[in-house]
């Protein structure tokens, strides 16, 4: 799902539309794959669409690669007509820390 893009990030492709909830989330399974195979501990992941850094998490009955998003935020990143399949960056591990503790 996600591949190596630089030294701080990895490169994907989700489905980006509204969420009605205060978090950025995608599906449990996803979120759950990924912390285990990038991060080594589960916490928020840092997501990176537009401009915009977004803490994300795991929500169970989400489709596999979607990621909803607060309508501010989706605002902030700039997606007008969502869903729409969009390029995220994913901060790795270290990247994530130092903008987690922001």
């Amino acid at each position: 799902m996600f591949e190596r893009f630089s030294s701080g990030y990895y490169l994907g492709r989700l489905y980006v539309e509204p969420g009605d909830g205060p978090h950025a989330t995608i599906s449990q399974r996803t979120y759950e794959s990924v912390t285990d195979d990038l991060y080594e501990e589960r916490r928020p992941l840092v997501l990176k669409l537009g401009s915009v850094h977004l803490a994300v998490r795991g929500e169970r009955g989400l489709p596999a690669r979607t990621l909803r998003v607060p309508p501010p935020e989706l605002d902030a990143a700039g997606i007008d007509n969502p869903p729409t399949l969009s390029a995220v960056l994913l901060a790795k591990a270290g990247v994530a820390s130092r903008l987690l503790s922001r």
